[in-house]
């Protein structure tokens, strides 16, 4: 297979960029679950929760994200800083795909621990990306995770980069918090706290599968080595803003079955 020169690959990876970054694809993905808040902590809440669980049929993605914020009375963070084993109870029939009650409640609970006693997600995050390394951010935050008593089963769902983990989810979750621009569907929360250069790209089946035909990806697991050998080599094309090809991959993948 013949590949496009670089030129020609960072020209079609911006008219993809620009073809899909659009209010209109808010419609389509989990990102509007965050969307429908205006307050930053329901903004964050929402966004992690949906987040967690965006894998399988998007429509039941979008489904069950907007199931768990009825369930908190769509007022996220307030049900989190003030829920007790009463308010958790109502999560007892939740489940997405293997997410069942248990790790649902689970994720509540050290959500609340995040925001009680670590000043909230971006306060975490922002720690160690002082430090240039958000590898690390996610490792300490699964470490926090879990760090409160937890079922085994539960730790399956979170990412574990040191044993290859791509780490979409948490990835995609960073992406919507970060990332800033004039379209607006990314929310770029927390610009000022974590660099979009510091941003990985999310890396799934579909971004993975376009990556390798368009030669940007020659490793064949999605694993974190995969993340690493792609995002360095779409910053070849944005050093600033390389994860904004994830619209690209994704929707070549997803929208036109590339």
């Amino acid at each position: 297979m013949d590949y496009l020169s670089d030129n020609e690959l960072k020209s079609f990876l911006e008219e993809k960029f620009y073809q899909f970054n659009t209010l209109e694809y808010i419609n389509t993905d989990p990102i509007q679950i965050p969307h429908s808040f205006t307050k930053k902590e329901d903004i964050e809440i929402s966004a992690f929760l949906a987040s967690t669980i965006a894998w399988g049929q998007r429509k039941t993605i979008i489904k069950n994200a907007r199931q768990l914020m009825h369930l908190m009375e769509n007022n996220p963070y307030e049900f989190i800083i003030n829920a007790g084993k009463r308010e958790f109870s109502k999560f007892n029939n939740f489940k997405h795909r293997t997410f069942n009650e248990i790790d649902c409640v689970h994720y509540l609970k050290a959500i609340q621990h995040i925001y009680l006693h670590y000043n909230g997600f971006e306060s975490f995050f922002k720690d160690v990306s002082l430090k240039n390394n958000l590898t690390e951010s996610i490792n300490n935050l699964r470490q926090v995770f879990f760090e409160i008593p937890h079922e085994k089963r539960t730790k399956k769902h979170f990412p574990n980069i040191d044993n290859g983990s791509a780490a979409k989810r948490l990835n995609m979750f960073l992406r919507w918090m970060v990332r800033t621009d004039k379209t607006g569907v990314d929310f770029g929360l927390w610009n000022k706290s974590i660099s979009m250069s510091q941003l990985y790209i999310p890396l799934d089946v579909h971004v993975g599968n376009v990556a390798r035909k368009l030669g940007l990806l020659k490793r064949k697991q999605n694993d974190w080595k995969a993340v690493l050998e792609l995002t360095g080599r779409l910053k070849q094309f944005d050093k600033n803003d390389p994860v904004k090809y994830d619209y690209a991959l994704f929707g070549l993948g997803v929208f036109e079955k590339f």
